[in-house]
């Protein structure tokens, strides 16, 4: 079943007086629409339509603007968009223009590797500490973040107004931090584990089941006409 967000209020600059419902189909194709106008931006292109942007994202044009239509439509007839203004209004549409503290509790090579990408922090995701209960990985950095026993993440949570939550550990570890982060008053997990977690209904969860993508790519590679890309 399809899943429905529902806004209200002012949405990419302009007042909606009444309630939106925006396709979570959509809200994950945002975030494709950002990063394709980022490269534009960097490249000096300030102006595109929505055709040319078509042949950039694979979505119809078509489907563009309607999804922009959502958060109020921000291209004009025989202009199409600006680049910079597009860029910026879906950024504050995803909530990046903020900034937002984070930690990763597992510090095997799955958490060390999410630490190591720089790219993170560029997009305001502000990596603290890592946690891990193995004293030999305890006191070493990645890239200057320190690993720090994971008895001390309750309290590091607390006083270092965190708000985000990364998990990289086994699955049998998963829902005892997600526990901690909830305790600890985190408001978003990012979780890596193959584990479904128990939460309160205010928390917000994006999983990231690395097996289940790549099971979902043997499946096209075997039924390719089934294949739609997102």
């Amino acid at each position: 079943m399809e899943r429905y967000i529902y806004r209200r209020g002012r949405i990419g600059g302009k007042q909606v007086d009444k309630e939106n419902r925006v396709s979570i189909t959509v809200i994950r194709r945002l975030p494709k629409y950002y990063r394709y106008l980022g490269e534009l931006l960097k490249k000096g292109i300030n102006r595109i339509s929505s055709q040319e942007l078509s042949k950039m994202t694979g979505f119809t044009a078509s489907q563009i603007r309607q999804d922009l239509n959502n958060f109020g439509g921000f291209g004009q007839q025989g202009y199409g968009y600006n680049v910079e203004e597009l860029h910026h209004q879906l950024g504050k549409i995803l909530g990046l223009d903020k900034t937002y503290n984070t930690v990763i509790v597992g510090a095997g090579n799955l958490g060390q590797a999410v630490a190591n990408y720089k790219g993170f922090e560029d997009a305001g995701f502000k990596i603290l500490s890592l946690f891990d209960k193995n004293p030999k990985l305890i006191g070493l950095k990645i890239r200057d973040i320190e690993i720090r026993d994971v008895d001390e993440l309750e309290e590091f949570i607390k006083e270092n107004d965190v708000e985000i939550g990364i998990i990289t550990t086994p699955k049998e570890n998963a829902q005892d931090i997600a526990d901690i982060y909830v305790r600890s008053g985190i408001k978003g997990i990012w979780n890596f584990a193959p584990a479904d977690l128990k939460v309160d209904d205010d928390i917000i969860i994006e999983n990231v089941h690395l097996n289940e993508s790549l099971f979902t790519l043997s499946y096209f590679l075997n039924n390719k006409s089934d294949y739609v890309r997102n």
